[in-house]
């Protein structure tokens, strides 16, 4: 099986911080990419930040200049580290990667819970 478990959300105000982490833990091989995505009541899902193992990145156009993803290969995990946060950027955040379980397995996507960000003052 394999987890991935997020933390580091909460209540923030209009132009503060937050930083949100993801641990990815049991049967794994190899991790292709991590990253970070979205949903916001009564919207759709959305890619916000995008960690490959080589250390290429992708942000959503609404983030950049704001947020930044970081990655620690060697211990499997992920972070987000948000600032200057917007009423716009409430909702809850996933953790997914893309990953192998096994060298002979292809790569499938795996989820974290959720965790709730909200802006608000």
């Amino acid at each position: 099986q394999v987890q991935l478990v997020e933390s580091g959300g909460g209540l923030v105000q209009p132009g503060g911080s937050l930083r949100l982490s993801c641990a990815a833990s049991g049967r794994i091989f190899s991790i292709n990419n991590m990253g970070w995505y979205r949903q916001a009541p009564g919207k759709q899902r959305e890619m916000v930040a995008v960690r490959t193992s080589g250390g290429s990145t992708n942000y959503a156009d609404s983030v950049k200049g704001r947020f930044t993803i970081s990655r620690d290969n060697a211990k499997n995990t992920v972070s987000l580290q948000m600032d200057s946060l917007k009423f716009e950027d409430t909702a809850v955040y996933y953790c997914k990667a893309l990953l192998r379980r096994a060298a002979y397995e292809q790569p499938h996507d795996y989820w974290g819970q959720g965790t709730q960000v909200t802006v608000s003052s």
